[in-house]
């Protein structure tokens, strides 16, 4: 049986913007500007779309347009706090944002294992990907700290391990 995944697409229209306040921006990482980590952006507009976003390359802001949350955004958003946001509850912001950040690596890393079950692997280390994929994805999760749990965490950091494992069948 399949683990059933969250969506690892991005979907902003369902999201609170937030990429757009948990991470610093910085000149380094193809930013315009300087903002502080859980700051809200200042192209950021009441409705939480960029007001810059078709000219986001042009005034600098590559970064953005390089950046992906693999759906952990409208997941933060939708099920996690549902109902609320940010810009309604201004203490959420720091939550919202530390969500993210926790989820974000766990969704790349579920996008990147659902991309090595398309290839060619023997059935060992396919089901091995897919028990990766399970213990992240914890059942019916409510709050930053299910995915926080040692099972979701242990098998995040064997994730590069595994994908290296692949490397003969690519």
């Amino acid at each position: 049986m399949a683990v059933p995944l969250p969506s690892l697409e991005a979907d902003c229209q369902a999201c609170a913007a937030l990429c757009c306040v948990a991470y610093p921006f910085d000149a380094d990482e193809d930013f315009a500007l300087l903002k502080e980590a859980d700051t809200p952006c200042p192209n950021l507009g009441q409705d939480f779309r960029c007001t810059i976003h078709k000219d986001l390359k042009q005034k600098g802001f590559g970064g953005c347009v390089a950046y992906s949350c693999a759906g952990a955004g409208q997941r933060i958003t939708q099920e996690l706090f549902p109902g609320e946001t940010w810009r309604d509850d201004p203490d959420l912001i720091w939550h919202m944002a530390y969500a993210l950040r926790v989820l974000r690596p766990i969704h790349e890393a579920l996008l990147l294992l659902k991309q090595a079950q398309a290839l060619a692997i023997p059935a060992e280390r396919a089901a091995q990907g897919r028990a990766l994929m399970e213990a992240m994805c914890p059942e019916a999760p409510t709050s930053v700290h299910d995915f926080e749990e040692p099972e979701v965490q242990d098998a995040l950091a064997a994730v590069p391990r595994y994908l290296q494992s692949l490397a003969p069948y690519v």
